[in-house]
């Protein structure tokens, strides 16, 4: 199996490198915040690059993708493989192939969905995109941190399908929270609130997990709101979904929780600016 190198030591990536280390697959890793106490730390990520064979990037955006991406191109090679975790945008992530692809290297789109109690319980699942004998090559080490691995197709319809599944949640979340605070205003509990909506259609498995952040007022971040609204922006500028209604309510209630200083809370905090002009 080849050895990885993790490039992003956030909520999800440093889950991951514990992983890998347990498993003896760590090669490296590195954040821009300095974490020297992280497993198998390293420097720069040019020195992830040149330790591991396979280097998994996940950080917060197309530009933290691409500052990552001029740091370990002069590390890479035949044998490498860049595996890009970060959601980002369709059109970054294909001319980012053509980079690494550019250097003799190969290139997965991996984006991902679970939030941290999913990765550290090894229940990520992957939506990946590009070459098929690629992914059967890398499922044993993506196998070592998750679930379930989608073939989705290639790498842009992996980018889209990722924003598509962070739809659903931001609206399904503005819906939540705005149902809960009509229910509250009214004076019923969250304890019947909860009780009933789990014999109800619009019980989900986003209101099993957020349940008890909410009922509890606790938004240490799964997911925060800063990364979902910069999810959302990016689903915006997708061609054909600038009108999308939900996306642009769901848009509205996390740009209000980061106008109102909660971008590092996890999304749930939305509840905290709902119903506000």
């Amino acid at each position: 199996m080849e050895t990885i190198g993790v490039i992003g030591l956030g909520i999800i990536g440093s889950v991951w490198a514990r992983h890998y280390a347990s498993a003896g697959q760590l090669a490296g890793t590195w954040n821009r915040t300095p974490q020297p106490v992280a497993p198998a730390w390293k420097s720069t990520p040019s020195a992830v690059a040149a330790a591991a064979d396979v280097i998994q990037i996940v950080v917060a955006d197309p530009a933290a993708v691409e500052s990552i991406l001029e740091q370990i191109l002069p590390q890479l090679g035949p044998g490498k493989v860049v595996v890009q975790s970060s959601t980002i945008d369709a059109d970054s992530s294909v001319r980012f192939e053509q980079q690494v692809a550019a250097r003799g290297a190969r290139y997965l789109a991996a984006p991902f969905t679970g939030s941290k109690p999913a990765a550290e319980q090894r229940q990520t699942v992957y939506f990946l995109g590009g070459d098929p004998a690629l992914i059967a090559q890398l499922e044993p080490l993506l196998s070592l941190v998750s679930s379930k691995r989608f073939v989705i197709g290639t790498n842009a319809q992996a980018c889209t399908f990722k924003l598509a599944m962070n739809l659903n949640l931001a609206v399904q979340m503005q819906g939540l929270v705005e149902a809960l605070t009509m229910a509250r205003t009214a004076g019923v509990t969250d304890a019947i609130f909860f009780e009933a909506m789990a014999q109800n259609a619009g019980y989900s498995g986003l209101v099993k997990l957020k349940e008890p952040k909410l009922r509890a007022g606790d938004f240490s971040p799964q997911f925060s709101v800063k990364h979902m609204l910069k999810d959302m922006r990016l689903a915006s500028r997708l061609n054909g979904c600038a009108d999308f209604l939900g996306l642009e309510a769901a848009r509205e209630g996390l740009r209000k929780a980061d106008a109102a200083g909660l971008a590092d809370e996890d999304f749930s905090a939305v509840i905290k600016v709902a119903g506000q002009d």
